[in-house]
């Protein structure tokens, strides 16, 4: 693939929850965008803050209105002025148009196969009749397998993989875990799948302003876009509390996501305690991890792989419903001692929390593991997409990579 080719890619993020797809899609592309010069992508995103983020001068969004999902894993519309079904038949609209508008050489869809409510089915049913390559692009854990069988039956999605994807892309080592896993998918589909490797961080380019402004060596608690990190910040309030002699200092980041009401009650909890401070949303979270001593979190994709990149001791505390994709995440890394994990229930007694915070801060980090987490997902996506494009041109598929491992020692 000439690297200067001018070629187009849409990424398709359907966003309906917290911050994860979004800026895991904004990661990608920028990482793609710097390794091929002639590349430009637009980002399909329904985050409703999406403008809360820079993106390269290469890489745009397309925004579709906003739909909701709640907690029992069940959505609406984001907006609450029309019904669901409206809702996708706007969004599938937008979605048809860019499609249409950009011809992409390209689509990326992350983690939906079909779209929400099959809202991408028809345009990727086009894009195929174009000559669009498909790829889909999976997080490392969808969800436990029986629950993810079910799932992907209710919607009838594995008739559809062979026909529309050239590639299924997952975001993460082969034997960390094999999201599709007790899952009755045909050989030839299973063929197209390509481990990555996790998807590593980095710095921003420029410096805004936060270590001057947040500092350095703070416990930082965070609960990514925080729609359901509720009961995390509480229960680390509540071992706070009850531990007053502590000399950490705390650093709380709520997300644009949690209600109005619980935003106060953490605001004001946390100032009645010393050393502790609360930020209402950061889009620049990659530097406050970096400059942690350790981190308190939920174990989603993004917080997890910054962990990994910035080297950091971490305690995570997963979320269980609606998606058991959280805690088999944790549990996995920490069986191969890159982090700690422990579940909610126990986090509830404050000693019991705050002793697993003084036992995280002392561990050693990531990095002094006997085995390493596979951090190469950006070069081999870059890698994939270019031996696409080549095997366009030539007629050809190219073989999956046998190569791709967990760790290394």
């Amino acid at each position: 693939m000439n690297s200067n080719a001018n070629l187009q890619i849409l990424m398709y993020s359907h966003d309906t929850f917290g911050l994860g797809h979004l800026r895991r899609c904004r990661t990608i592309a920028h990482a793609m965008v710097d390794r091929f010069p002639g590349l430009n992508i637009a980002i399909i995103s329904g985050s409703p803050v999406v403008d809360a983020f820079s993106f390269h001068e290469r890489v745009s969004f397309v925004q579709i209105p906003a739909a909701k999902k709640l907690a029992n894993g069940s959505y609406t519309s984001g907006s609450g002025q029309q019904s669901l079904e409206d809702t996708i038949a706007a969004r599938e609209a937008v979605i048809r148009e860019a499609a249409e508008r950009l011809r992409p050489d390209m689509v990326i869809v992350d983690k939906e196969p079909l779209g929400l409510g099959r809202e991408m089915l028809a345009t990727l049913e086009w894009l195929k009749t174009v000559g669009c390559i498909c790829v889909l692009g999976l997080r490392d854990v969808l969800d436990a397998p029986e629950l993810l069988r079910e799932e992907w039956r209710r919607k009838n999605v594995i008739p559809h993989l062979e026909s529309l994807y050239d590639q299924i892309w997952v975001y993460g080592p082969d034997s960390f875990f094999d999201p599709l896993d007790g899952l009755d998918i045909p050989q030839v589909i299973l063929d197209r799948v390509r481990y990555t490797g996790f998807l590593p961080r980095s710095l921003p380019d420029i410096d805004d302003g936060t270590s001057a402004r947040y500092g350095q060596n703070y416990v930082l608690v965070t609960a990514g876009g925080g729609g359901d990190g509720f009961d995390l910040m509480s229960a680390a309030l509540t071992a706070i509390e009850h531990t007053p002699q502590n000399n950490e200092d705390f650093l709380f980041v709520l997300g644009p996501f949690m209600t109005e009401e619980q935003r106060s009650e953490i605001t004001l909890r946390a100032a009645e305690l010393p050393r502790t401070r609360v930020v209402d949303f950061h889009a620049n979270v990659e530097t406050l991890i970096a400059n942690a001593k350790a981190i308190v979190g939920m174990c989603g994709y993004n917080t997890f792989c910054e962990v990994l990149s910035f080297n950091k001791r971490a305690l995570f505390v997963p979320r269980t419903e609606p998606r058991q994709e959280q805690s088999i995440r944790a549990h996995r890394a920490s069986e191969f001692g890159w982090t700690n994990v422990m579940d909610i229930e126990l986090a509830e007694d404050p000693k019991t929390f705050f002793a697993a915070i003084e036992a995280v801060i002392k561990r050693d980090n990531p990095s002094e593991q006997p085995f390493q987490p596979d951090l190469g997902g950006l070069e081999k996506i870059c890698q994939y997409s270019a031996e696409l494009f080549d095997g366009r041109k030539l007629g050809t598929e190219p073989q999956p990579d046998r190569a791709a491992t967990a760790a290394s020692s």
